[in-house]
């Protein structure tokens, strides 16, 4: 079951929703509030899986309160302004949906929410967790595309680029596409074997063929460094085994 809140300041806004989410049956309303102040009040009692959230509110709108809070909830940005999409999507909104909302169309976003609930909670994809037996953990992890669940293998892992609420894996075998966040990918990532180089991107530090200016390469591809992380990189990378005339003679 996901917890979700609604937050509107139109009461007919908010009892509208809340029918919505009573005609989906893995959707839990745990309550409503009319701006994320009020939120962050329910945020302290009750665990929270998924935020219905409008846009203009009063006291905070939903655009600030999603910049200023840290790891929210998913949420699912809605409102009858367009503009915000973009803004939305970059502050990892998972869905955007229009006033007048349908129920096909909130249907729809509720699955999206549902499949990446799913995601996030599925055992397979925490590297760090041993099963109920002790035994070690897992080489591989899932991750859906489409209707299928792919077996990824942590070894076969080239690089790894964010692109708003999805990321795509690039491997020894293909490229694979799925609803997640970069930063969700990260925290269950070997920091000994991977290391971020950008805000979009992950890479494999044993799969780096090279450094040229500000791009790693790997095979073919060339992933950009970003200005706060070419120190790390090059430190973690390339100093200890750096080969020059300073090092002494083994």
């Amino acid at each position: 079951m996901i917890n979700c809140v609604i937050i509107d300041d139109e009461p007919l806004a908010r009892e509208g929703i809340a029918k919505y989410v009573g005609e989906v049956d893995f959707l839990h309303l745990v309550d409503t509030c009319e701006n994320p102040v009020e939120l962050v009040k329910i945020l302290d009692q009750h665990p929270v899986d998924l935020l219905f959230l409008d846009i203009q509110t009063p006291k905070m709108n939903g655009i600030d309160f999603l910049k200023i809070v840290q790891r929210p909830p998913m949420v699912i940005i809605t409102t009858a302004f367009p503009s915000y999409a973009l803004e939305g999507f970059q502050l990892n909104a998972l869905d955007y949906l229009l006033k007048p909302i349908t129920l096909d169309r909130f249907i729809r976003s509720a699955n999206k929410a549902k499949d990446y609930y799913n995601l996030l909670n599925r055992a397979d994809a925490n590297p760090g967790s041993s099963t109920s037996k002790g035994e070690p953990p897992a080489d591989y992890f899932f991750i859906k595309c489409g209707s299928k669940f792919e077996k990824i293998h942590f070894a076969d892992i080239l690089y790894v680029e964010g692109m708003q609420n999805y990321i795509t894996i690039y491997t020894r075998k293909g490229k694979y596409v799925t609803l997640l966040y970069l930063k969700n990918l990260e925290e269950n990532l070997d920091s000994k074997s991977f290391i971020r180089v950008h805000k979009s991107y992950i890479v494999s530090i044993d799969k780096i063929e090279g450094i040229e200016g500000n791009e790693i390469c790997i095979q073919s591809c060339r992933i950009p460094i970003s200005r706060n992380y070419r120190e790390q990189v090059i430190e973690r990378v390339v100093s200890n085994k750096l080969w020059d005339k300073k090092r002494p003679a083994l």
